[in-house]
């Protein structure tokens, strides 16, 4: 048996928690948690809200509320939420708590007298108008790197760069508008910089880590750690241990990670063992893992290891599955910029299996996906009910109406080649729960329920009850194996109506009570049946049974404003892997494309006449990789390639874009901007204006343009008007072509 602490994000206590926290972290934590307890690991799972911040100080004055009943009210909401998700934590605390306090103080002390945390006089943002010093998130500008516009003065969300007090260009104050002055004051600062090397070896021994993660965590690494301030001027939030600091608390972020290692010493006591939680903190033989979103991988992967470092003697993480994000209506589920689905809105509609199962599905696991009222039904109605669903209550029902009981086996290939499938499968879905690939692991579950539909069919126990009873129950006692592997699989995923099909084949308690092995067990003989009842049932398609349309119209398919045309594309860099003739036409290649998926890309092109199979074996090149599939010829097409087409102009050449960086298969190219993921017809790329051309001096075909330092010469650019944005992941690699075209070439 293995120790695992599990440590989730703490959702913001400043309004009810979204279906963004939902698939980012907080779903995920809990899958994991039921799997590692199935599985017969010692499991804590720990997490709460985060209420301290000017945000909380700023919402409650607008209540005529106290910062603390304020956080304190969206407390409750939220823990209820998360119960009513069947999202089970050994404590789901708070932030502003005693203990809390304690802990993160006494953290605070250990790091200062190592020597680890000292103090000097910096800048901050000061809003005259306002009165006060502004925390990060209330100053607001253009990021210097990327160009990315309401970026915070902390980091960049978009290509993760941290910034200093000034750093930000045309920064403003979010409350009123102004622009902030830069004060003198005074902080304490965390010793980051001391922990460059040791942090170094500890990330590479952890090549495990999602992609994300390490490309975040190494860019962090590879432009230098500096220190970092830890306190704020503010009185809402956790004091600072120190005589003469009144009016001045530790930074949210750095007691906020801090809460992970609270929440355990505070269930240690609420158990009535004070000491049990350095079983998981003092032991390197513990496994810890981290449940966030992936806006928070630098203070996981870098910024936490290095306080736990300095205090000496503590587990470090061991696997941080940051997601990536749920987007809706190609925008980020988000509180603070609007557009979020709050989950007790969706569960007066749904029950919460329903949600589960299709944000397992969908699950941003390594790249963002897109979420739909239309798709959420579609997937309920013809995956969950159609195939699970319909399993389970096919088979129990009919076993409980003809035998009663489970009947008894009959032995020979059917029984055997049964108990190798869900044996098999079982082992299949263990390594993807383990590794925290959840998408694949509810694949193996749903796999399993299409192979007990298609057994149960091919067995035909309606007409073989009336002709060959033994057989029938011979038939139902395989059926029934399944159901029960079934129900012991899902109860990860969802575990109410697991527990219900558990009850049915007549065991008492929950799957998790008998273990994963349970699934490989076949359920005894003469067991007596419940009476099953559906466990669940198809969603009527009601329009006005939507939340989000009850609350505000839907939202567009993509945001609408500037570039609305172009973000409508999911466009990534590939890389060729194959090059054949087209069968059946002599001017078309088929090729199979590298985008970063589990199976290559199959696009067919008419460039055969331009690019010779040498040229085009191994080339970067650019794929809008959210079209519609088409055949050309009888040969399916998924995506398309993005060339240069300067014919219009007078030119003659035809030349595909490149990156100009050695970026990963799969980076998406969206110029920093939230592009859409949902099927397009080339239509709909048509609209989208982008062209080739000579940056000089700072302008692209006479506009203005911003572009990365050490841009190629010839770029490719989106164009809205009078604002031209460099085709690119807005990480400083951008869109090229090799010499020849003519400026102003469209891009098609």
């Amino acid at each position: 048996m293995s120790k695992i602490c599990i440590n989730v994000a703490w959702p913001y206590s400043n309004g009810a928690i979204h279906l963004g926290h939902l698939a980012g972290s907080l779903l995920p934590a809990d899958i994991f948690s039921r799997y590692c307890r199935l599985a017969g690991n010692e499991v804590i799972m720990v997490g709460g809200s985060d209420q301290h911040g000017t945000p909380i100080t700023v919402s409650a004055e607008k209540m005529h509320m106290t910062p603390e009943e304020y956080a304190d009210r969206y407390h409750e909401i939220n823990k209820k939420a998360i119960e009513d998700m069947e999202i089970e934590y050994s404590l789901y605390t708070k932030t502003h708590c005693s203990n809390h306090f304690e802990v993160v103080q006494t953290l605070f002390e250990k790091l200062k007298s190592n020597g680890y945390i000292y103090e000097k006089e910096t800048e901050q943002y000061y809003c005259p108008r306002c009165a006060r010093f502004l925390p990060d998130r209330y100053v607001e500008g253009i990021c210097p790197k990327c160009g990315a516009e309401k970026t915070r003065s902390d980091q960049c969300d978009r290509c993760g760069t941290t910034f200093e007090t000034g750093d930000l260009k045309e920064p403003y104050c979010t409350l009123c508008g102004s622009v902030p002055e830069i004060r003198p004051t005074r902080h304490f600062f965390l010793k980051l910089s001391a922990f460059r090397d040791r942090l170094a070896e500890y990330v590479e021994e952890h090549d495990y880590w999602r992609s994300n993660v390490k490309t975040f965590t190494k860019n962090w690494l590879d432009e230098g750690l500096t220190d970092r301030a830890i306190t704020r001027d503010m009185e809402w939030g956790v004091p600072i241990p120190e005589k003469g600091w009144d009016g001045k608390v530790i930074y949210v972020w750095f007691e906020a990670v801090t809460g992970y290692l609270s929440a355990s010493v505070e269930y240690s006591k609420i158990i009535g063992k004070p000491d049990y939680w350095e079983k998981f903190w003092k032991d390197p033989g513990c496994r810890h893992y981290y449940f966030i979103g992936k806006d928070n991988i630098p203070f996981h992967s870098i910024i936490w290891p290095a306080m736990l470092m300095g205090a000496g003697d503590m587990t470090l993480p061991y696997d941080i599955p940051a997601n990536e994000y749920l987007m809706i209506g190609g925008g980020k589920f988000s509180k603070s910029r609007g557009g979020a689905i709050d989950v007790p809105s969706v569960l007066k509609e749904y029950d919460a299996d329903l949600v589960r199962y299709y944000l397992s599905a969908v699950m941003p696991d390594t790249r963002d996906s897109e979420f739909s009222w239309d798709d959420f039904i579609t997937k309920v109605n013809n995956e969950l009910v159609a195939d699970l669903g319909n399993y389970y209550h096919r088979c129990i029902s009919f076993a409980k109406k003809n035998f009663g009981c489970v009947p008894d086996p009959v032995t020979g290939p059917e029984y055997d080649e049964t108990g190798k499938q869900i044996e098999d499968s079982v082992k299949e879905y263990s390594g993807y729960l383990s590794g925290c690939d959840f998408k694949k692991g509810l694949k193996a579950v749903m796999d399993l329920a299409h192979y007990g539909n298609r057994y149960f069919d091919s067995a035909k126990p309606w007409a073989l009850v009336k002709t060959d009873r033994e057989a029938c129950g011979g038939a139902l006692f395989n059926c029934l194996r399944i159901a029960k592997a079934l129900a012991v699989m899902a109860w990860p995923f969802m575990p109410a109506s697991s527990g219900k099909v558990w009850n049915y084949l007549g065991y008492s308690g929950t799957p998790e009570d008998a273990g994963l092995e349970a699934a490989c067990v076949p359920v005894p003989a003469g067991q007596e049946l419940a009476e099953p009842v559906p466990v669940y049932r198809k969603i009527e398609i009601k329009k006005e049974k939507k939340p989000e349309e009850q609350k505000k119209p839907a939202a567009p398919a993509v945001p609408e404003g500037p570039f609305a045309d172009f973000r409508k594309m999911e466009i990534k860099v590939g890389e060729v892997v194959s090059v054949e003739d087209h069968p059946e036409a002599e001017k078309l290649y088929v090729l199979k494309i590298d985008l970063g998926e589990e199976e290559p890309r199959q696009i067919v092109t008419n460039l055969k006449t331009v690019y010779s199979r040498e040229q085009m074996e191994g080339r970067k090149l650019l794929v809008i990789s959210n079209l519609k599939p088409a055949k050309f010829r009888g040969v399916q097409s998924s995506g398309m390639l993005m060339a240069a087409d300067d014919g219009a102009l007078g030119g003659s050449a035809v030349l595909l874009l490149k990156p100009s960086a050695d970026v990963p298969n799969g980076t998406v190219i969206n110029c920093g901007l939230q592009n859409s993921s949902s099927r397009i017809e080339v239509k709909h790329c048509e609209k989208a204006v982008i062209k080739v051309a000579h940056v000089k001096d700072g302008r692209f075909l006479g506009k203005e343009i911003q572009v990365p330092e050490g841009s190629p010469e010839v770029i490719a650019a989106v164009i809205d008007g009078d604002r031209a944005i460099p085709l690119g992941d807005g990480k400083g690699c951008v869109m090229t072509v090799e010499s020849g075209i003519t400026d102003g070439a469209d891009v098609v």
